[in-house]
């Protein structure tokens, strides 16, 4: 029998495209390549009987082209507080094992997956903060990723725009903001003021849990 696992608690995410990303609607990228951080706090979860209450985790993912078209490179970073088997649990989880194929964005980021870096375990640092579109993700020496809300250049006062999936595969309602990351793992990034992504992370292996 499969294993069941849920997780319940807060993503934040920044890559490279514009405010919006083409490719939460299908849509070519804006720069016709993919690269993001992105990281989150479980509040509540298991993974069968293992409890995940608490854990932070990471990932970093690169494609040369657009998603759908693979040749991606990943890399998990999980909590060092995580014992053993909250290490191989929260593992399988982040890289889409144990889960109907397609039925979340862990499953099917993997799949597009040329290369598949070791997993990292470190001290994290994460602060999300998804009604005020505010974040901090500091893995030391490795990320250093901070979110915040879009401002209106007109008025100098915060713009809110949220996007809604209502069959989403990660989400299904995010609310968008701004990013800026340094990413020193064995993948690099360097993003400015790009799309920043903040939701709520409640799914299961069989998908986002509405």
């Amino acid at each position: 029998m499969a294993i069941q696992w849920m997780m319940r608690g807060v993503e934040y995410g920044n890559c490279n495209c514009a405010w919006g990303c083409p490719c939460q609607f299908n849509s070519p990228s804006t720069h016709g390549s993919c690269e993001a951080i992105v990281g989150g706090h479980i509040e509540e979860g298991h993974f069968g009987d293992i409890k995940l209450d608490g854990l932070d985790w990471a990932m970093v993912v690169w494609w040369p082209g657009e998603i759908a078209e693979g040749n991606g490179k990943q890399q998990v970073i999980i909590s060092d507080r995580a014992d053993d088997a909250q290490r191989d649990a929260l593992r399988r989880i982040l890289h889409g094992d144990d889960t109907t194929p397609g039925a979340t964005h862990f499953f099917v980021y993997n799949s597009t997956m040329a290369e598949v870096l070791e997993t990292l375990y470190e001290p994290i640092e994460v602060e999300i903060d998804v009604e005020a579109r505010s974040a901090r993700l500091n893995i030391p020496g490795l990320v250093e990723s901070t979110g915040s809300p879009i401002i209106d250049e007109h008025s100098g006062t915060e713009k809110r725009a949220r996007i809604n999936l209502p069959n989403g595969f990660e989400y299904t309602v995010a609310e968008m903001g701004t990013g800026t990351s340094k990413v020193r793992t064995g993948i690099e990034l360097d993003l400015s003021d790009s799309y920043g992504q903040f939701n709520i992370l409640h799914m299961n292996q069989d998908g986002v849990i509405r």
